[in-house]
């Protein structure tokens, strides 16, 4: 059935991009708060010692059902099944609250929450790709996933709720975990303990961007090992997608140009997604610098000979440089498992170039963050995250939803060449990297004319 295929297609994204909502969410409002000084004010009220702990799961537990919601409505409005769409919602969630108890416990163990995200983020992308090398083989494996657990619902050729009651008993089971370790750890600390740090700092940390790089270095590996098993999995299919399309041909109108070419297609959806989540990670990368102001650890940077282009400049070359390492990684990891898989490693760098064509468009979404956070700092989160969200919907619902031309152009990612479906031509690369660099500018005139700290 046609909805069993929009859920082969969509499922292990919009998961993705629930869980990461889970996590950003609790992590926010558990240790982020902690290392900021607002849980010590709130705590030092008629509060409860774990009430700012069921909080933050409440309050992500409503968000994933929000989500959950959402898939609802937009799968009963095209005209799919409502059993079906209700399951399918229902696991959207269920993978949500996992993630949420995931980083609960993360924010117990860690002091840091830089430390949470990456924990979690490693976990969840173990998660997908366990799942994606279960669906290759014979799905054993993908039940050691919880997006795994997701799929196996089967909504609309099965419609199977057991899943999602598994999901919902481990959820509960780390939440009750978080309780007590929060119980067993003073405040402000983690059960494991940051190292002391160097008694003199290294040379290598004398200008804006080694101190950017320290920061955030672990957020890139953390994003560029992700993206390479994600790519792993990816290219592992590469070899079998054309027999699973002539076995499901439903699938061929979710890749751009049908069963034409289905393997080139098939690439360049994959491209197309990983592109989503590094413009992803390029705005909380971009974002890493509204934080360190508002903390002001930025101010104290600033207080030095040091001016507040460089300093943005610094910040800057992180995310731009980390979101082509992301993509690279992600070409790289689709090109050698597919090159293994066909023998014939000249993919590698075939795939990686075509992953790499979308980094204009990703490097245009860093650019709206940056003139956001130039000029409207307050709302500049809210705005680079409707952009992203705008994008994906574009991405993977436009042909679906038989979307207008003009709601289309809107999206940079829908400026790219679909390779290798299609030929590369450089100039809409060119506009794209042009309007990104526009925007940049826009972004430190706005800062270099505001208050620090607004």
């Amino acid at each position: 059935m046609i909805g069993g295929e929009v859920v082969f297609e969509i499922f292990a994204f919009a998961a993705i991009v629930v869980a990461l909502m889970s996590m950003f969410l609790v992590g926010r409002h558990t240790r982020a708060d902690e290392e900021a000084g607002r849980a010590e004010l709130v705590r030092s009220a008629r509060v409860g010692r774990h009430a700012p702990l069921a909080a933050a799961l409440l309050l992500a537990g409503l968000a994933d059902a929000a989500a959950g919601v959402l898939v609802v409505a937009v799968a009963v409005g095209t005209g799919l099944p409502v059993a079906g769409s209700v399951l399918f919602g229902a696991a959207i969630t269920a993978v949500g609250v996992v993630f949420a108890g995931s980083a609960a416990v993360a924010a117990q163990v860690f002091e840091s929450v830089r430390a949470v995200y990456g924990t979690v983020a490693a976990l969840l992308g173990a998660a997908f790709a366990v799942r994606a090398a279960g669906d290759v083989g014979d799905g054993a494996l993908s039940w050691a996933s919880p997006i795994g657990w997701g799929q196996r619902t089967l909504p609309y050729a099965g419609d199977r709720w057991w899943p999602v009651l598994l999901s919902l008993a481990v959820a509960g089971l780390l939440g009750v975990a978080a309780v007590a370790l929060s119980a067993r750890r003073d405040f402000g600390a983690g059960l494991v303990a940051t190292r002391p740090g160097r008694a003199h700092a290294s040379p290598l940390l004398r200008d804006t961007s080694a101190l950017a790089w320290r920061l955030q270095r672990g957020a890139v590996a953390g994003w560029a090992a992700g993206l390479f098993l994600l790519g792993v999995a990816y290219g592992s299919i590469g070899d079998s997608i054309e027999q699973y399309v002539r076995d499901n041909p439903e699938v061929a109108q979710f890749l751009t140009g049908g069963a034409g070419d289905v393997l080139n297609a098939y690439l360049a959806v994959t491209a197309g997604m990983a592109a989503l989540l590094v413009a992803a990670y390029g705005v909380t990368s971009v974002l890493r610098a509204r934080s360190e102001e508002t903390s002001g650890r930025a101010e104290v940077v600033l207080a030095g000979p040091t001016s507040r282009g460089s300093w943005l400049a610094g910040q800057l070359s992180v995310s731009l440089a980390g979101t082509a390492l992301a993509l690279a990684a992600f070409g790289l990891g689709e090109g050698l498992s597919y090159g293994l898989t066909v023998s014939d490693l000249g993919q590698v760098p075939r795939l990686t170039g075509v992953a790499l064509t979308y980094l204009p468009a990703v490097w245009l979404v860093a650019g709206v963050t940056v003139l956001a956070f130039g000029w409207l700092p307050r709302p500049a989160a809210i705005i680079a995250w409707v952009m992203v969200a705008y994008c994906a919907v574009i991405t993977l619902f436009a042909d679906s939803f038989d979307l207008p031309a003009w709601s289309r152009q809107a999206s940079p990612l829908a400026h790219v060449p679909q390779a290798p479906r299609d030929d590369v031509t450089v100039t809409p690369l060119l506009v794209l990297a042009v309007i990104a660099a526009a925007l940049v500018a826009a972004g430190y005139a706005g800062l270099r004319r505001r208050d620090v700290g607004y």
